[in-house]
């Protein structure tokens, strides 16, 4: 959906609308959308500045394989957002410039608009958690023999260290 500036100029803009499966590129080729992601909300025109306020809702459920077994991790998200969009050179001049508190929330557009599948994507990839795990109590994989913990121990000795890296243990 795009989120035209003409449009805006008569009125506010509003948006409900599910996005299915595979409709959205997350870059990340071990991310993946398991369900429609659902959004709702806004986006307005902000006087004559052309600046963009996009408010609004989404709900959806991630899948990522977990970074300790492999498995399939699963993600409930469900966030909020309110976005401000400046056209793309307004109070740049080339030089270094201070921002105000609050400006570092503000993105920058070009064209005619926004596209709103490019909203969403950068809000999914924000609310991810960082360490994307199977559940809390995941033990992983063995780094000897590569088989999954969570099954039953495998019964490989640990490794002892390597004792080249003792004098960053002493830090």
């Amino acid at each position: 959906m795009f989120l035209s500036i003409r449009d805006m100029e008569v009125r506010k803009l509003r948006f409900e609308t599910a996005y299915p499966p595979g409709e959205i590129d997350f870059i990340d080729s071990q991310l993946r959308q398991a369900t429609p992601l659902e959004v709702s909300g806004t986006a307005e025109l902000l006087g004559a500045t052309e600046e963009i306020r996009v408010r609004g809702h989404l709900a959806v459920r991630m899948e990522a394989d977990c970074d300790r077994c492999l498995r399939v991790a699963p993600f409930e998200l469900a966030a909020g957002f309110d976005l401000f969009y400046r056209p793309e050179g307004t109070g740049l001049r080339g030089e270094e410039i201070a921002l105000e508190t609050g400006e570092t929330e503000i993105d920058y557009y070009s064209g005619g608009g926004l596209d709103l599948k490019d909203i969403l994507r950068e809000q999914v990839l924000l609310a991810l958690p960082m360490q994307r795990i199977c559940r809390e109590d995941c033990r992983g994989i063995c780094p000897v023999c590569g088989q999954d913990r969570n099954d039953g121990e495998c019964g490989c000795a640990p490794r002892p260290p390597d004792e080249r890296w003792a004098a960053l243990r002493n830090l």
